[in-house]
């Protein structure tokens, strides 16, 4: 399922340049919190860090979140407001790798640390769907199989488009309205696996157009999930439901409540927007 592309000849051979570019209007001094930075299980591939930064430039003071992500604080000022990382990740240049035959594990044997995406969150709401989850999957195999039928489902019944994109739209509401973005496909499939005592969780991150037919679209992030089956965990991207190169981790949590790229505590105005995720040669 791996398309025919250099990288299968040369697992090593992927240079990819990854950042991105915020450009906010904020009537006041306002504090954000950014979460732009590569996620700390790939920054040792990184060529030079990907500091986050800012124009005007201010002081800024960093954490990590309790599901592991590195954040930034800062405060913005009034006015024009520049914000971003650049860097460059040396990528093997694998596809996502699917499980296989691994097997689900019963609720009882899960570790702990999984348990929370097991539950019901903010977009995730397991307690309108569970029960539609189980009458359209219980008879699938558990397993890998489930979780693959569970992409499929969601890929056919979201029809993607970016103009009905809604920062407020549920899982649930995603299944019934049958539209949306690809936050909204992730969040029906973990809302779905998690029905069927799957633990899912939310990611988001890079993922460019390696290996992928001209043309190509403007630069976006992208939202997938990971599923816990066989003792790990496991990517599933539901929105494009094929094995991609090139996808790079930012952040991870129960579901984009958990993960915003700028999150801030005041109003203001998005004037620009860029993401990139290029092959370099």
């Amino acid at each position: 399922m791996v398309s025919d592309t250099p990288a299968q000849h040369n697992p090593a051979a992927y240079r990819i340049r990854l950042g991105c570019r915020f450009q906010l209007d904020f009537p006041q001094p306002t504090p954000l919190i950014a979460m732009l930075n590569v996620h700390y299980s790939r920054v040792s591939e990184l060529t030079h860090a990907d500091h986050v930064t800012t124009q005007p430039s201010v002081p800024q003071s960093g954490y990590r979140d309790s599901f592991g992500n590195w954040c930034v604080r800062m405060v913005a000022p009034e006015g024009r407001f520049s914000i971003g990382t650049d860097t460059t990740i040396l990528d093997p240049g694998h596809a996502d790798i699917l499980p296989g035959d691994a097997v689900q594990s019963p609720v009882e044997r899960l570790p702990h640390d999984t348990l929370i995406f097991l539950l019901g969150s903010r977009y995730c709401d397991t307690d309108l769907l569970s029960e539609e989850a189980w009458r359209l999957f219980s008879k699938t195999p558990p397993g890998g199989e489930r979780v693959q039928a569970i992409c499929d489902f969601v890929h056919n019944h979201i029809r993607f488009d970016y103009l009905a994109a809604r920062a407020t739209r549920s899982a649930a509401q995603a299944y019934a309205e049958g539209t949306g973005v690809c936050r909204d496909y992730a969040h029906l499939a973990i809302a779905l696996c998690r029905g069927m005592n799957i633990p899912a969780r939310y990611c988001t991150g890079y993922l460019g157009d390696i290996g992928q037919p001209l043309p190509y679209p403007p630069g976006d992030f992208a939202a997938w999930m990971e599923v816990w089956l066989g003792g790990k965990w496991w990517t599933f991207d539901p929105r494009n439901n094929t094995p991609r190169q090139g996808r790079v981790l930012i952040a991870r949590g129960r579901d984009a409540a958990d993960v915003p790229m700028i999150l801030t505590f005041g109003t203001n105005t998005l004037a620009g927007f860029e993401v990139w995720s290029d092959l370099v040669s």
